[in-house]
């Protein structure tokens, strides 16, 4: 597996996953019928915003990407927020921890100090087991702050290390 930086030319293959992850509504606060389009820059065009992907080596197939951006502006820069999502179809492949690990090695190289993580949904036990286990602690969750199609309202984590 292969990750690097994303360019316009791997949205095509990101946004058929991205757009199932969002359209599932179980573990991203974005609107179901939120458009590649807007999707593909928030995504990757934000200001100081890195985007990478996990690319199978042998196929060239896209698995997986990861957005990393500043959590806030001014004072707060310095503070990396990211947001990762994995093609179900590969899932279970390592590409999560791939990402994770290339994207906290970016973050450090872009001199970032913290990474944190605004809204991880608590019933996503999968993605907090792998943050926990590249060292992210869960510094506050907010009850009741998602509504999970199936598990009704869940709190969200907010996640943190120091870079």
């Amino acid at each position: 597996m292969l990750i690097r930086d994303a360019t316009d030319d791997d949205w095509p293959a990101i946004w058929p996953f991205f757009h199932q992850i969002v359209l599932a509504g179980e573990t991203y606060c974005w609107p179901a019928d939120l458009p590649s389009d807007r999707a593909r820059r928030e995504w990757m065009d934000g200001e100081r915003t890195t985007a990478l992907v996990a690319v199978d080596e042998a196929s060239g197939t896209v698995l997986g990407t990861a957005s990393i951006h500043p959590n806030r502006e001014g004072n707060g820069s310095h503070v990396a927020g990211g947001s990762f999502m994995v093609d179900p179809a590969a899932s279970g492949r390592g590409v999560g921890r791939a990402l994770g690990e290339a994207a906290l090695a970016r973050a450090r190289a872009e001199g970032y100090r913290v990474m944190q993580f605004n809204a991880v949904v608590e019933s996503n036990t999968g993605a907090i087991a792998l943050w926990r286990s590249l060292g992210f602690e869960i510094v506050g969750t907010v009850p009741g702050a998602f509504h999970h199609p199936r598990n009704g309202y869940v709190g969200l984590h907010i996640m943190y290390q120091r870079l």
